[in-house]
């Protein structure tokens, strides 16, 4: 579990903390002449590239701390997390408290918008209710910086033994995860620590004193933190590493609020990067969080001082110090407060124009009117959901009752026209089919690369329910499209007219088979077991149905005699629907207690 993860990590967070390095380099050449060559230069620390590796490894444990600790979180939240986010339809105060909550635990606010974006597609929140969500995202990204200015680095050897202890030896699959969630702490913290050991010797070097001296000014501070979090993708990791540089003294309150503030537009990039070839309603909801981000930092820049002042009231000092010592002791807790007040302040004073952001963004962004190229388009289908396997099931999930939704059309489509011997029209249920294999080869593929993650147990049950209920639903629309259709172009072509009274039969038996398979949606859409009893119940209802149709065809078989063409495909017509509830009855039972194991 630890190695897959380990792999995820390598493949999304160092490729940029190499980026970086690879930015970097061409700096330290040039600097090189400068730089002090003996190490008694540094207060007898290592060679300049040695406290680069170091700094960097440290940035790395660092960041894949927040990976582990992240990934846990979302085991152990589970399902939990889509009720957070459903709770947005009651308000937007509701909504910007469920973003905030869903963040503090994936700890991407890019996430969180891709969820919202899927939510605004279908319809299920609207545009103003999603910017209370990605307004509340920006609160949860605070988490990490208030757990990073406790100062327990000391103590990281400790969480990531505990947490290896409980992982290791933990026989139940939430007892894994919350030895996964001490253990990424425990990296958080150790990478902290390295960082510190490896820039501590810079303390006695003049250059970067100045240098960082520099940073003073807000608007080159807001510039480098900006720069920093594009790069390295994460404004949580650049607000843990700019406490780090605080806690060393090389950075006042001011400085490091400038900083924090940058990170608030750097983080803007990956959702800029998220959006790019996605729908209007994408490109809308980053829009709305660049909006809210670089407005704020605006408002803020002129008020950095007063922002301090806050941060320093509602944080402890420590005043027997002197004042290099007590700014590396006090500023890392003030600048995780100031970065808390200023997405929480922004929140409040942006929320209860929330209605207004969303007609600026309608405006700067219409939408056109495009030719849809494809049959159909998967809904809620993301690939920057993949990391999280959580949610990702949750969209599949969504995406598989859409699926479900096209097959309810067909079978009403076919309802309507069945009675009126057209077959064109009838042929028109193939096309609605083509749908349903493009949206079933579309899942597929995105469920193959969840695959490829770190599954839990319980996950890995839910994937194996999800492939099962895709190959149902695929098999009733076979069943509408080919078999019902294809009977159908019998009657016509044979020139078969079933009695008025058949015919009644007919529709009602199609209307029960409908219900039956609406019910067994609902089922694997809500995880709704009552709906699945529902189904079971009916299959009363629908062998009455055809035992009626089949006496009646007994009956005249005897009493006119030469009709057995008519009754071979009357037969087939009972026998497709009795095929469908069957599918159906499947599916429902997908949802049951122990209806699918992690070894199907």
């Amino acid at each position: 579990m630890i190695l897959r993860s380990l792999q995820s990590f390598c493949q999304r967070q160092l490729l940029p903390v190499f980026v970086l390095a690879f930015v970097c380099l061409p700096f330290i050449v040039v600097a090189a002449p400068s730089l002090p060559s003996e190490p008694s230069s540094l207060n007898g620390s290592a060679s300049w590239l040695g406290m680069l590796i170091s700094l960097f490894g440290g940035i790395a444990l660092f960041l894949y701390g927040i990976e582990l600790m992240s990934g846990a979180l979302q085991t152990v939240a589970g399902k939990r997390l889509k009720g957070w986010l459903a709770s947005v339809t009651r308000n937007r105060v509701m909504g910007a408290l469920s973003g905030a909550a869903v963040t503090s635990v994936i700890q991407s606010s890019s996430v969180t918008t891709v969820l919202v974006v899927g939510f605004v597609s279908a319809g299920l929140m609207t545009m103003t209710q999603s910017i209370g969500v990605i307004m509340g995202a920006n609160v949860g990204t605070t988490i990490t910086a208030q757990i990073v200015a406790f100062k327990v680095s000391k103590a990281a050897l400790f969480f990531i033994a505990t947490g290896f202890g409980f992982w290791f030896f933990g026989r139940q699959e939430k007892i894994k995860a919350y030895g996964l969630v001490v253990m990424g702490l425990g990296l958080i913290f150790f990478g902290m620590e390295i960082m510190s050991d490896s820039m501590s010797p810079l303390r006695s070097y003049d250059p970067f004193l100045a240098f960082m001296r520099d940073m003073n000014s807000p608007v080159l501070g807001i510039f480098a933190g900006a720069l920093f979090t594009a790069v390295i993708q994460s404004s949580s990791a650049t607000t843990g590493i700019v406490i780090v540089m605080a806690s060393q003294g090389f950075l006042n309150l001011e400085a490091g609020i400038a900083l924090a503030l940058g990170a608030n537009i750097g983080t803007c990039v990956k959702v800029v990067l998220v959006s790019i070839g996605k729908s209007v309603e994408a490109k809308r909801a980053a829009m709305v969080h660049i909006l809210f981000n670089v407005i704020g930092v605006i408002i803020w820049l002129p008020l950095i001082p007063l922002l301090a002042a806050l941060s320093r009231m509602i944080s402890p000092e420590t005043v027997e110090l002197d004042v290099i010592s007590r700014m590396a002791v006090d500023s890392p807790r003030q600048i995780a407060n100031a970065n808390t007040l200023f997405n929480v302040i922004n929140t409040l004073l942006f929320l209860p124009f929330a209605m207004y952001f969303g007609k600026l963004t309608c405006w700067l962004l219409p939408k056109k009117k495009v030719e849809q190229k494809e049959i159909v388009v998967a809904k809620y289908l993301d690939r920057e959901l993949l990391n999280s396997p959580a949610l990702a099931l949750a969209r599949v999930r969504l995406e598989v009752s859409h699926m479900g939704q096209i097959v309810v059309g067909m079978i009403e489509h076919f309802s309507r026209v069945v009675g009126n011997r057209n077959k064109a029209e009838i042929k028109e249920v193939s096309k609605i089919d083509d749908q349903v294999d493009v949206l079933q080869e579309k899942i597929l593929r995105f469920l193959g690369r969840i695959r490829k993650t770190q599954l839990s147990e319980n996950q890995t049950r839910e994937f194996m329910q999800l492939m099962a209920a895709i190959d149902h639903i695929e098999h009733v629309g076979d069943g509408v499209s080919v078999g019902l259709a294809g009977t159908s172009k019998k009657f016509i072509k044979y020139n078969v007219l079933a009695s008025p009274e058949t015919r009644a039969d007919f529709m009602h038996l199609l209307t029960e088979m409908e219900k039956a398979f609406v019910y067994a949606l609902k089922a694997v859409s809500s995880e709704d077991q009552k709906a699945a009893q529902q189904v079971l119940v009916m299959a009363d209802d629908i062998e009455n149905a055809i035992t009626t149709i089949l006496n009646r065809l007994a009956n005249k078989l005897v009493d006119e005699g030469n009709r057995p063409m008519v009754f071979r495909l009357e037969m087939a017509f009972c026998e497709q629907v009795r095929h469908i509830y069957s599918l159906s009855r499947r599916l429902a039972i997908l949802t049951l207690p122990d209806s699918i194991s992690p070894d199907t």
